[in-house]
Order: structure tokens, then C-alpha cells, then sequence
């Protein structure tokens, strides 16, 4: 039987992204984190939920991806303490739910992009998202579409910045120039989100963190 067109592109693209995990999961092994694949949201989603205990703190970084798979709903209907700076109505409580981050038994976050080379690059306003990355936290789950590996932290560097921050300043309705035009300028704008960049090029000591690749583009 001959095979669609469609379906043989459809074997192509799984092809190059199951390859390019195992590139990337054998380098960040390497490098001293745990790496994982799960085929979809929902397995991905069970497999977080499963390494949490019941009765701990589960600090919330800031990230699409955990609305789209569905975690920041199921962690709610467990028996834990989540802190999450970023919840609707807790914007006053923002700055000291930020420092609770540090001391959660989990945190759990997103990231902006992960080399072939097993090297996660991540940019930030303020801090409270990479900051938890690399050290406080008893364990650090990360979760993160296909989308989000890269070849190098060259290339990293170009997507976050030239393509992931305009698209997140303009939805978080910033007053930036990136927000307006599409691109990055290096401005000084008041309400610039990239502050922050930091490279995790080996697993910092003394922590504990897990990368979960899902099967699926997600986040920007």
C-alpha cells in the first residue's frame, strides 16, 4: 500500500525530534541532570504528579507550558501547599511568595531553551524563575515542549531573545519596543522582562533536577 504524502512527512518530523531528544537527553545526562521523555501532555502530567508527595510545598514558576499540559490544574487537587506568585489575585503577595520559592520541597517551571549540548539557557525579569532553578529548592522539575531544543546556546540565545521575549512582552501587554515592532533593540525600557540570563551548563551541586521533554510544541 502506498504511503500518504502527509503520513510520511508526519514519520519524518517524529523521526527528527525522537532524535534529536536522545541527542539532547544523552547530553544533559552527561552534564549531571535527569532527563525524561513523555509522547504527550497527560503522561507528561502523570509523571510530575507522581514524583510529588502529598503534604509538600510545590513552588510555580512562571510558564505557558504548565497551563497548556494541565499540571497547574491537577497539582491543585492535591493534598500540598502550592506557591505560586504568578495566581491570579496575588499580586500583592508577589514579592514574598517569590522568596518562598527557595525553601519548597518542589519546584516546578518551564524553560526558555535546552542545547543538543545539554545546556538550558533561560532569561528572566526579575529572578524568581531562574533563580529557584539553581538553587533552594528540595527538587527541580522542568518541563518543555520538542520546540524548545536547539542545536546550541548560540541558537538559544537568538530564539529567546529575538523570538520568545517580543512574543511574551506583547502578551503580557508590556510597554516595550520588542512588544511593538516584533523585535528585540536592547532597550532600557521601565517594563523590560529580560533582565536576566543564565546559562545552566552542569547541574549546580547540591541540587536536584529533572528535565521532561514532551512530545508536543508548547509554550513560546
Amino acid at each position: 500500500m502506498a504511503i500518504d504524502s502527509t503520513d510520511k512527512s508526519k514519520t519524518l518530523h517524529d523521526w527528527f525530534y525522537h532524535s534529536r531528544v536522545k541527542r539532547t537527553m544523552k547530553a544533559l545526562e552527561k552534564n549531571g541532570f535527569k532527563a525524561s521523555f513523555e509522547a504527550d501532555a497527560e503522561s507528561a502530567t502523570k509523571l510530575m504528579l507522581s514524583e510529588i508527595a502529598d503534604g509538600s510545598t510545590v513552588g510555580i514558576g512562571g510558564s505557558i507550558t504548565l497551563h497548556q499540559i494541565g499540571f497547574l490544574q491537577e497539582i491543585k487537587k492535591r493534598n500540598v501547599q502550592v506557591v505560586d506568585p504568578k495566581a491570579p489575585g496575588k499580586a500583592k503577595q508577589h514579592f514574598q511568595l517569590s522568596r518562598q520559592l527557595f525553601t519548597c520541597d518542589y519546584f516546578i517551571s518551564g524553560t526558555n531553551a535546552v542545547t543538543e549540548e545539554g545546556h538550558l539557557y533561560n532569561v528572566d525579569a526579575t529572578g524568581n524563575r531562574v533563580g529557584p532553578m539553581i538553587f533552594g529548592p528540595g527538587k527541580t522539575m522542568i518541563v518543555c515542549g520538542v520546540n524548545k531544543i536547539v542545536r546550541n546556546m548560540a541558537e538559544a540565545r537568538s530564539r529567546v531573545w529575538h523570538t520568545a521575549a517580543p512574543m511574551n512582552a506583547r502578551r503580557k501587554g508590556k510597554k516595550t519596543p520588542c512588544a511593538a515592532a516584533g523585535f528585540c533593540s536592547d532597550c532600557n525600557a521601565p517594563e523590560r522582562i529580560c533582565n536576566i540570563a543564565v546559562e545552566l551548563v552542569k547541574k549546580p551541586r547540591k541540587s536536584d533536577i529533572h528535565i521532561i521533554f514532551v512530545g508536543e510544541t508548547l509554550g513560546l
